[in-house]
């Protein structure tokens, strides 16, 4: 995937560079409207922009309106206003998402990550014989559901959120503890995912030995 950052913020580019290239995302950055205009006219395979609303030439939220918009790619702004005017407008305007400085790079991944997800066209993300529908979060196998639990659910939902991607299992940890507010241990989680493969008879989760889990879009 191919993300166009536009920020002027040096520290901000080097590290969104460090860290979206770590989880496997092509990132380019600009500094400025006019760089990005450029770069536009030249380059049709943006999946992405990750827009700054103040520019040094100008406004993100005019570039946007002027020039992106028609283009139909998604957008997520950056802000350091927590304005709900600016907010609202730029939702209205139709950005993806926005996230307000200063703001966690995790957090930012995640955003990412699910406005990807949401702008393909069919929600259904098929590997091998399984299917999730990320909208109606309904897990199939063949053309048959699988009836997972609430929980089993949501962590179906979170591996396929982040589609090719590794999840920790700390990062597990956290999530069963906000969902749930109970506090489970590694064999637990252990125990979850061995329930899930054994309703969908099919090892499409993957278990990176000490680490977590991902699932493959084949």
């Amino acid at each position: 995937m191919n993300i166009l950052l536009i920020e002027d913020n040096l520290t901000i580019i080097k590290g969104l560079t460090y860290s979206f290239i770590k989880n496997n995302y092509n990132i380019t950055s600009k500094t400025n409207i006019k760089d990005t205009i450029n770069y536009m006219n030249n380059n049709n395979n943006i999946n992405l922009i990750i827009l700054d609303i103040t520019l040094p030439d100008g406004n993100g939220i005019t570039l946007y309106n002027n020039y992106i918009k028609k283009l139909n790619i998604p957008v997520i702004f950056l802000t350091a206003n927590d304005s709900e005017d600016d907010i609202v407008k730029c939702l209205e305007l139709g950005a993806e998402d926005y996230i307000t400085k200063p703001f966690s790079t995790k957090e930012l991944l995640a955003r990412v990550n699910k406005a990807l997800l949401r702008y393909k066209k069919n929600s259904l993300i098929k590997v091998k014989n399984i299917s999730f529908d990320m909208d109606k979060l309904i897990l199939y196998k063949d053309n048959g559901v699988v009836n997972l639990t609430a929980l089993e659910l949501k962590l179906v939902n979170l591996l396929f959120l982040n589609i090719n991607k590794v999840v920790t299992r700390s990062t597990i940890l956290d999530k069963i503890w906000e969902w749930t507010g109970n506090d489970v241990d590694y064999h637990t989680v252990t125990v979850y995912f061995n329930r899930i493969r054994d309703k969908i008879v099919k090892d499409i989760i993957i278990t990176i030995k000490g680490i977590g889990y991902r699932i493959d879009e084949k």
